[in-house]
């Protein structure tokens, strides 16, 4: 793990910001070995590092999770649809889109397994920056470009008391790095940027987007 800071951080933040996925927890294993894994339960051969790569590389093409304007009722539908569009991309790059018999039976299945324990691994630094911050009375948030399984994540690995507020791109209709989303985690805290830190394992979305709007920012490299 490597921390980056541009900055000496002030002593006491009144609020310290993580990011969830690739700083709190990661992916056990793979998303190309848990889809190819799905896929073989529904008849359909493909090698999982193949999966895996055309995955990161629709990933990346594809804009943020972020609808601005919709209704918050619509919001699990609208993200459902997000993430079956990349599936369903990632397996006609690997061309084997058309093998499935019930392409949406395969990814409900997927889908609602990242919504398990089983699919996630805390991180062993995770708990003890945690603890030491809650010891230390300072208030936690989370912001994250995650969906709102977020929440059902969070519980099953025994994370969720550990935060104060929880500021997610889908909710506020902006995603990381736009300043529209800092500043709602801020406002829900009542404090100025200086004021926060952020810590987060995306050179762009989490160290550039804080620091952009003035907040401290901590990148966490995990590679």
């Amino acid at each position: 793990m490597i921390v980056r800071s541009p900055i000496s951080p002030p002593t006491r933040p009144k609020v310290i910001f993580l990011d969830a996925v690739g700083t709190l927890f990661g992916v056990r294993g793979s998303v190309g070995e848990i889809y190819g894994r799905f896929a073989r339960q529904f008849g359909v051969e493909a090698p999982d590092e193949a999966i895996n790569t055309a995955f990161y590389d629709v990933f990346k093409a594809t804009p943020e999770a972020a609808f601005p304007g919709a209704d918050r009722h619509e919001l699990p539908n609208l993200e459902y649809q997000w993430w079956r569009n990349i599936a369903a991309q990632t397996f006609q790059a690997v061309g084997v889109l058309d093998q499935f018999d019930s392409f949406d039976d395969f990814f409900e299945v997927a889908f609602w397994y990242f919504a398990t324990a089983d699919a996630w691994d805390v991180y062993p630094d995770t708990l003890p920056a945690l603890d030491a911050w809650t010891a230390q009375g300072i208030p936690l948030g989370l912001i994250s470009n995650f969906d709102t399984r977020i929440y059902t994540v969070l519980n099953v690995l025994g994370l969720t008391d550990y935060f104060e507020s929880i500021t997610l791109s889908t909710e506020v209709g902006a995603a990381k790095p736009a300043r529209q989303v800092f500043e709602a985690a801020l406002h829900r805290h009542g404090v100025a940027p200086a004021e926060a830190w952020h810590v987060g394992d995306s050179d762009r979305a989490d160290f550039e987007g804080a620091r952009a709007i003035g907040i401290q920012a901590v990148y966490l490299d995990r590679a």
